[in-house]
């Protein structure tokens, strides 16, 4: 079996509480150079090696294993701590919590021992699960053949900086599996080849695999925990949903600051601070309203979330995931709001290079197209109305 060790040791973190803090303090730390960092294009190395080595990286390791279990509110609440500061270093360690969420539902005991022991010392789990060159979004050509591992994959975000690659693969027999891949395996090439205008630092490019030797024992199970009743599906989307209250949240902070010290006030208003404008009080107000509405959007998904992990069947399954679209769908529109609302109240002067305030809509665009939102208000009124539970796919 694989072993992998992290880039440096990490710290405990005992309890939620102290999970929320330190992800507030990291946020300060990791608000400093975002501009900068989107701006140059400047890999978030050190941001993400702080990030795992502060222990939040484990945070979702269940008891029996040594973590805490923290609940899905918590971990969303780290997510949208992480994106409002920096919305790449935000993003990235969603799938490696997704990992862990396969992990506990379908691996071995055995597995279970190691990978979270791994994850406990600091290791980073990142992804390789879409293909660029499939027809369809769901579809897989990378195969392990003889415990051999090819293929290609794309949309890897955070390959570029993991100590393990989990790698959707299909096996002789056509059953999807999840290969716990180690980053620095012999034929294993991370290709820092992302082009997306927004979400710039992802590292969310190519990972090639050419004859890559694959150890049984880092196979876990995958397509079963969409076979059965799961959580898997909504725990995925509602850390998205998380990234983009975060993304939200910047451009509302920074359009507070904007206002406050830099716009100037339309002559018609009749007040001489832009802040003192009746109708940027109104549209402020507004949207403040909008982006509370998010909050808790996703605090009760969340509980919905942790209900159906509790207690899988195909109704607690459902509910889950008919909550979490309505927060994953209101938080797309909202992050776009908000960061057009930026520009609209902010004036010509906001859209200069040197303030890079449009980083903020490119992340929230770039971002929300990960699952278009016009399939998920049809799926929560066909539940709704009908009584139609949703696909269990993970897209929703």
């Amino acid at each position: 079996m694989s072993q992998v060790q992290p880039k440096q040791p990490a710290e405990s973190v005992r309890s939620e509480q102290q999970a929320l803090d330190v992800a507030a303090q990291l946020a300060q730390q990791f608000r400093e150079g975002a501009a900068t960092r989107d701006r140059e294009r400047e890999l978030p190395h050190h941001p993400l090696r702080a990030l795992f080595q502060s222990g939040l990286g484990a945070i979702t390791v269940p008891e029996a294993y040594g973590g805490i279990a923290a609940s899905t509110a918590t971990l969303t609440s780290v997510i949208s701590l992480l994106s409002e500061a920096d919305a790449a270093v935000g993003q990235v360690p969603q799938n490696h919590f997704y990992a862990l969420e396969v992990l506990r539902l379908n691996g071995s005991e055995s597995q279970k021992q190691r990978f979270y022991g791994e994850v406990l010392a600091g290791v980073h789990l990142g992804n390789a699960l879409a293909e660029f060159s499939a027809r369809a979004a769901h579809q897989r050509t990378t195969a392990i053949c003889n415990n051999v591992l090819n293929g290609s994959k794309f949309y890897a975000t955070g390959a570029l900086f993991a100590d393990r690659i989990p790698t959707a693969a299909r096996d002789e027999a056509g059953i999807e599996q999840l290969v716990f891949v180690p980053r620095h395996q012999p034929g294993v090439t991370v290709i820092d080849d992302w082009s997306g205008f927004g979400q710039r630092t992802t590292g969310s490019g190519s990972v090639l695999f050419d004859n890559v030797p694959v150890e049984p024992d880092d196979v876990v199970p995958f397509q079963s925990a969409f076979e059965r009743p799961t959580a898997l599906g909504p725990f995925a989307q509602i850390l998205h949903a998380a990234i983009d209250q975060g993304i939200a949240q910047a451009a509302f902070n920074d359009m507070l600051d904007f206002l406050r010290q830099r716009a100037r006030p339309w002559p018609d208003s009749g007040v001489s601070r832009a802040s003192d404008d009746p109708l940027t009080l109104d549209r402020t107000g507004r949207l403040a309203a909008r982006l509370r509405a998010g909050e808790a959007l996703i605090e009760e998904a969340a509980a919905a979330v942790d209900a159906a992990q509790r207690q899988p069947d195909a109704g607690t399954v459902a509910l889950a995931s008919v909550e979490v679209a309505k927060a994953r769908a209101w938080t797309t529109e909202v992050s776009l709001e908000a960061a057009n609302l930026l520009f609209e109240l902010g004036g010509t002067r906001a859209s200069l290079r040197e303030y890079n305030l449009d980083r903020h809509w490119r992340n929230a665009r770039t971002h929300t197209l990960h699952d278009p939102v016009r399939w998920k208000y049809p799926a929560i009124g066909n539940y709704l109305l009908n009584g139609v539970l949703p696909a269990r796919r993970g897209t929703l």
